[in-house]
C-alpha cells in the first residue's frame, strides 16, 4: 500500500509543484510605492497614475545614451498622453540638481522630472545603476517590462499601442 501511495503521491506533488512555479513566474511584479516629487517639489504617488501605462525612466545629463533617447521620450510621451500613458524621469543621485533642472528647462520637458537625491527611488526599483533604465508598468501598477539602454520606440509604440487599445 505505501508504495501505491508513493507511486501517487511523487507525480501529484511534482504536478503541483510545476503548476506554481509557472504560475509564479508568470506574475508580474507590483511597482513599489513610492511618491516622487518633481523639480517643481509636486509629489506624484505611484499610485496615483494606476488606470495608466506609465513608463518610470531613469536617466543623468551626462549619460549619451539617455540624451539620445530624450527627443523620442518626449515625442512618445506627447502622442500618447492623451490616451492614458504618463512618464515620469528620475534623474540619478549623483546628478547635480541644477544641472538637471537646467537640462529639463532647455529641452522643455513635457513630463514630471524628478531627481532621486537620496538614491531611494533607484533602490525600489531593483537597485538601478545604469542609465538608462526604464520600467514600463501597466494599468493595474505592475511591472511589465524592464528595459536596460536605449528605448526602442517602434516597439514602445505598438506595446502601447495595445494596452491602450489605440491599435490604428
Amino acid at each position: 500500500m505505501p508504495q501505491k501511495l508513493r507511486k501517487i503521491l511523487i507525480p501529484l506533488v511534482i504536478i503541483g509543484l510545476l503548476a506554481f512555479l509557472g504560475f509564479s513566474l508568470t506574475q508580474k511584479p507590483q511597482a513599489p510605492a513610492i511618491n516622487f516629487v518633481t523639480l517643481e517639489g509636486k509629489t506624484i504617488p505611484l499610485s496615483s497614475l494606476h488606470g495608466k501605462m506609465v513608463l518610470v525612466n531613469f536617466w543623468a545629463t551626462d549619460c549619451p545614451g539617455c540624451i539620445a533617447e530624450m527627443p523620442g521620450l518626449i515625442q512618445t510621451y506627447n502622442a500618447y498622453k492623451d490616451k492614458g500613458f504618463e512618464v515620469v524621469a528620475v534623474a540619478m543621485s549623483y546628478d547635480g540638481i541644477q544641472q538637471v533642472i537646467n537640462y529639463s528647462k532647455n529641452n522643455a520637458l513635457p513630463f514630471p522630472v524628478s531627481h532621486d537625491s537620496s538614491g531611494n527611488a533607484a533602490q525600489q526599483f531593483n537597485d538601478v545603476r545604469v542609465t538608462p533604465t526604464s520600467f514600463i508598468i501597466d494599468k493595474q501598477g505592475r511591472i511589465i517590462q524592464k528595459l536596460i539602454g536605449e528605448l526602442d520606440f517602434g516597439s514602445l509604440r505598438k506595446l502601447l499601442d495595445q494596452q491602450l487599445g489605440t491599435a490604428s
